[in-house]
């Protein structure tokens, strides 16, 4: 099955984000959590890496070990931060062998401590470069890029970004992934803003469930996300983490029955590992898995 295939599917396809524990705890309690996730019957994982490649040896180990768990296909991130072409072309290579079966092309945040990306000598510039090199190079992967319904930080304005996305998908995208957002007419701002565009590619909202404030507002602060001023009302009534977790989760599972009746093709879940927050809001909710 393809990328754009498995939002083809009746009902709304599920996906989950992890990214690589630092210790071998870590990932037993990653592939724990990933069987919970199961019974929402996901159509894949996908799994990021640390900053500047930091962690890419281990993004592909758990993506075997998930692969294995689940017998489902998985996604790795990859950006062009630090990476020369040929080196991104070994790292595709050692992901095809072990069994990924689509990739998240993004062009990356700059390193930590830089304030502006810099292109690696013999490197790639753009996110659509990268898609570029996918599509020619390894034409089995799908490929995921994402969009950002409150646009990206460092777009000057809301139709250069819209423009850098229609590259992005004109390049070979099979699917867009949003950036998290707490507000979904944020989304369907975007939504329309892409089809106005002739972006036809599955659009698919990005959903993280914060279980406490301060996780909220620190990535917020990150990507540019608002913070609706009723959540945050609500949130800081009680700073107990019993009262945090239950409003996170309720202020996603609205997102997500909303966006739902609203037609999303599916949604992607950012659990942070974590399987809590996810079980709770997803929970007796009609997806594509529960509908077959």
């Amino acid at each position: 099955m393809t990328l754009s295939d498995q939002y083809r599917t009746e009902g709304c396809a599920v996906s989950f984000e992890l990214f690589p524990p630092k210790t071998e705890e870590g990932i037993e309690a990653l592939c724990l959590n990933v069987e919970r996730l199961l019974q929402f019957k996901p159509q894949y994982f996908t799994c990021t890496y640390g900053a500047g490649g930091s962690s890419q040896r281990a993004t592909l180990e758990v993506l075997k070990r998930v692969k294995e768990i689940t017998n489902l296909p998985v996604a790795s991130h990859l950006t062009c931060v630090g990476s020369t072409v040929e080196q991104l072309c070994e790292y595709l290579t050692q992901a095809t062998e072990i069994g990924v079966d689509y990739i998240v092309a993004l062009r990356g945040d700059p390193p930590k401590g830089t304030e502006e990306f810099c292109v690696t000598e013999g490197g790639l510039r753009y996110a659509n470069e990268l898609v570029e090199l996918i599509r020619s190079n390894f034409p089995q992967l799908g490929i995921a890029v994402a969009g950002y319904p409150e646009v990206h930080q460092e777009a000057p304005d809301a139709t250069t970004d819209l423009d850098n996305l229609k590259r992005k998908v004109d390049a070979g995208a099979d699917i867009i992934i949003t950036q998290l957002f707490y507000d979904n007419a944020d989304f369907y701002r975007f939504r329309d803003q892409c089809e106005a565009a002739g972006i036809r590619v599955p659009l698919v909202p990005g959903i993280l469930p914060v279980t406490n404030f301060k996780q909220a507002q620190r990535i917020a602060g990150m990507c540019k996300a608002a913070i609706p001023a009723s959540l945050e009302v609500e949130m800081t009534r009680d700073d107990s983490p019993e009262h945090q977790f239950r409003v996170g989760v309720d202020h996603a599972r609205q997102q997500t029955t909303d966006l739902m009746k609203n037609g999303v093709p599916g949604i992607h879940y950012y659990v942070l590992n974590r399987s809590e927050a996810a079980a709770e809001l997803l929970d007796g909710l009609q997806t594509a898995g529960s509908a077959s």
